[in-house]
């Protein structure tokens, strides 16, 4: 039988600590991952710089103080308060002394701390540059180790279920909306199978994908947020995409992230001529937050026609450049750059969902028995620009206190009955792999033209109507369709993008990551 406590859509960093955190009050837990293995599932592999945690010149107070100036003007500083004060406790109880992830240390022994943009002073901790494949590994390893939790792999949650619409009981529709678990497709079988639980978590990460040009994963599409869409939950921020300032740039190679750490160790940001020019935009030149650098490099491409500007680091010690920054020197000699001796080519990409399902400080969506953790979900943190490496740790904070609030009352929540489940209608349309991935290209295209790092109400507009034909054209095709994780993908992905234009077209003030030139 399907049926848990708790139902935890999601394999990262946010999805595992809630794991971790409900089995061990005993509680039952199904975790379920779209990737084979749990550690792959999820954006917390991609995350290179590092996980915030404290230094000997550090605070609380002085972290608070850095998220807010960050999120310009926008962040709910309950929750900034909330991450200061219990992540750097999460971070040494759950990944250091149980998990046991390998941070980086000096030869003294303490642990190596770095400074990123927009930090006061330095208290980012690491693992090279692969410091979330390193933690997606060890939570991974640690939730195998535990009793109480099935992990499914291979599986796409298709829609939530709700007791409004998916029950034998006509008169459910008159009860306060309540989640049941949710519907999920095994991606080998093709089966659709309701899953059912007395709590159900999001954990689904980000929506990098309807851009053009991303550093986020294959699947990072919007699921989690289209699903709670679609059952009514509210979503808030969305128009605050934070883009990346340094993705690695190639016209055959995807769009590898090159770490802010970089930056944060001393990279120079030039252009073509071997200049710096972050300093005519901001103070802090290429230290300042993620939105002004990003969109300091978009406006000296314009001005100088090029395709990208560099990212120098070949004044530091070679041997150093590699120890510190591996997975990043690997994969860029793969493309024929060894970052010892030349620069490296970059340019803005879509990193981050400051914006998402809104939650309060439990994780608690507006629909009862709904939580959302990780970047699927806006707590409020992040405001309109995200300070870097509070991703990784906002995951871990917020899905640890999300499995202890469930914890308290889990055993009073009745367990829906599977059987008044309305089973899922199969189709048997075949999917067309070639018009899935047209409609991919019109989603990334339109929204990287018409609401990517510039907008205007011009612009947004035809995106709408660009968008609004599309989704109905792809809903049409879904209703028909034998399902794929493709398909799912495809129609989370149109209705994503739809939702993002209506919040950035509502907000007519230019603030962080929300530039509109009008």
């Amino acid at each position: 039988m399907n049926e848990s406590d708790v139902l935890i859509i999601g394999s990262g960093v946010a999805g595992c600590s809630a794991a971790l955190t409900a089995a061990d009050a005993g509680l039952n837990v199904t975790l379920l991952t779209n990737a084979a293995k749990a550690e792959k599932g999820s954006n917390t592999s991609w995350a290179q710089g590092g996980i915030i945690h404290t230094g000997p010149e550090d605070s609380p107070d002085l972290l608070v103080k850095d998220v807010l100036a960050a999120g310009d003007s926008v962040v709910w500083e309950p929750a900034a308060r909330i991450l200061a004060e219990e992540g750097p406790r999460r971070v040494a109880e759950i990944l250091i002394e149980r998990c046991r992830i390998p941070f980086d240390k000096q030869a003294s022994g303490e642990l190596d701390l770095t400074e990123e943009g927009a930090h006061s002073v330095p208290r980012i901790i690491h693992v090279g540059d692969h410091t979330g494949q390193a933690i997606a590994e060890g939570l991974a390893a640690e939730v195998a180790r535990t009793p109480g939790i099935t992990v499914i792999p291979n599986v796409t949650a298709v829609d939530l279920i709700l007791n409004s619409y998916h029950t034998d009981d006509p008169t459910d529709v008159y009860r306060p909306v309540r989640c049941l678990g949710a519907y999920v497709l095994d991606q080998k079988t093709g089966e659709v199978k309701p899953f059912v639980a007395r709590e159900t978590i999001l954990a689904t990460g980000g929506l990098g994908q309807i851009y053009l040009h991303t550093t986020n994963p294959k699947r990072s599409r919007g699921d989690g947020l289209a699903m709670a869409y679609r059952a009514g939950a509210r979503v808030i921020n969305l128009e605050y995409v934070q883009f990346h300032p340094t993705a690695f740039y190639h016209r055959m190679a995807p769009r590898f992230l090159i770490s802010e750490s970089l930056r944060g160790e001393g990279a120079r940001l030039i252009n073509a001529d071997g200049q710096e020019f972050a300093h005519k935009y901001h103070e802090l030149g290429a230290l300042a937050s993620r939105d002004v650098v990003a969109r300091a490099i978009h406006e000296e491409m314009l001005q100088t026609g090029e395709p990208c500007m560099f990212l120098d680091i070949t004044h530091k010690n070679a041997e150093w450049v590699r120890s510190r920054f591996p997975l990043i020197h690997e994969f860029l000699l793969g493309w024929d750059i060894d970052i010892t001796k030349e620069p490296i080519p970059v340019t803005p990409a879509a990193h981050y969902s400051c914006g998402g399902v809104a939650v309060d400080e439990n994780g608690r969506t507006s629909i009862n028995g709904l939580r959302a953790v990780g970047e699927v979900s806006c707590t409020g943190l992040h405001g309109a620009n995200r300070l870097a490496s509070t991703s990784l740790l906002e995951g871990l904070v917020w899905g640890t206190r999300a499995a202890h609030d469930i914890v308290k009352t889990a055993g009073a929540i009745r367990l829906a009955n599977q059987a008044s489940i309305t089973p899922w209608k199969m189709e048997t349309e075949e999917v067309d792999p070639a018009l899935i991935k047209q409609d991919w290209m019109t989603i990334k295209q339109t929204m990287w033209n018409y609401v990517g790092l510039v907008r205007s109400n011009r612009r947004m507009h035809r995106a709408l109507r660009i968008l609004r034909g599309l989704q109905f054209d792809v809903e049409t095709f879904y209703r028909r369709a034998a399902l794929t994780d493709d398909m799912i993908g495809l129609r989370n992905g149109a209705q994503t993008a739809l939702a993002l234009i209506h919040a950035a077209l509502r907000n007519r003030t230019s603030r962080g990551s929300h530039y509109r030139v009008d």
